[in-house]
């Protein structure tokens, strides 16, 4: 073989294993970014109201940065997920594949771990779970890389029953709380609701979720306190809502309900209701495929960038009303 052959063999070879390098290198990269950075507990001792010290019973964010958010980057906005599963259970789709989604958009995600009915917690160990995980993110967001005042909370099912209940029930903190952590607000700046658990008290509830969150026999003044078509006011933040006729295991009409009561109480709120679709289809797919998402992720994302939670909106303009 000629010299001059030799070193055309010699850059094609050199070529290829350059390419196979980078195939390595983008598939090590893939699996950097497809695991939570950080699993951040909630409270450094026993939570409030704790029946042990076994995973069940330590409520945890799992952090999903979205790309580039790491100080010094730009601070991004964040959502924190409730995944669904009746308040029994916590589906996963439901939970890291809309933080990878979430990512996808610029935003960083915190997946809630939090304590379950199944487990013998009730109310209001929920809704104090979720209170603390909003409190947590703006308190540690110079570290996150966070907006503190562009921080949500998403939920599916009973996952969006307990978003919803947060919507409804944030505070502003306590200024003289000992933890600082407990200084800062639980109130979300959006929410994104997906075929949420609405109403505790009419025909349109979920018994499952009902009896894992409250018991057997609740007041009825817990049961209307718990229901987010009764729950609305002139404070409830933005709210992108949607559903699917086809969906047997949670109702449609407790989301039309909730509708209503936003429009009544002139809130800003988006609604899609799709025909097709079991309950529980979550992005759509499983295993996460970005390319076969639900349309209605097209939708949230239009919206999300509406209120200036996407990274490409968030430079240029304030977030709506």
């Amino acid at each position: 073989m000629c010299s001059g052959t030799r070193l055309r063999w010699l850059a094609l070879v050199a070529l290829l294993l350059g390419m196979q390098a980078m195939v390595v290198f983008s598939a090590a990269v893939a699996l950097a970014v497809d695991a939570p950075a950080e699993t951040i507990r909630l409270w450094q001792g026993n939570a409030p109201g704790a029946l042990g010290a076994a995973e069940q019973d330590i409520p945890v964010v799992a952090w999903w940065p979205a790309l580039n958010s790491k100080p010094p980057q730009e601070k991004t906005a964040a959502i924190v997920i409730c995944p669904g599963g009746g308040y029994g259970g916590l589906a996963d789709h439901e939970g890291s594949d809309y933080a990878r989604w979430l990512n996808a958009q610029g935003v960083s995600a915190f997946v809630l771990r939090y304590r379950l009915g199944s487990k013998g917690y009730r109310h209001p160990v929920m809704l104090g779970d979720v209170s603390r995980a909003m409190r947590v993110v703006r308190s540690q967001h110079s570290q996150l890389g966070i907006d503190p005042k562009r921080v949500g909370v998403m939920g599916s099912s009973a996952g969006g029953h307990l978003a919803l209940t947060l919507l409804t029930h944030g505070d502003n903190g306590n200024p003289s709380a000992v933890d600082p952590i407990d200084q800062q607000s639980s109130r979300a700046d959006l929410g994104v609701l997906c075929y949420p658990v609405v109403s505790m008290v009419s025909a349109n509830t979920h018994i499952g979720s009902q009896k894992n969150l409250l018991g057997d026999a609740p007041s009825e003044e817990l049961l209307r306190d718990l229901s987010g078509e009764l729950a609305v006011d002139d404070q409830t933040p933005p709210t992108f809502v949607w559903h699917t006729v086809e969906d047997k295991g949670v109702k449609l009409e407790g989301v039309l309900d909730l509708a209503a009561s936003l429009q009544k109480h002139n809130r800003p709120f988006e609604l899609h209701v799709y025909e097709k679709g079991a309950h529980g289809i979550g992005l759509g797919v499983r295993p996460y495929d970005p390319t076969k998402l639900h349309p209605w992720t097209v939708e949230c994302s239009r919206w999300l960038a509406e209120r200036g939670f996407s990274k490409s909106k968030a430079q240029n303009q304030e977030p709506r009303p």
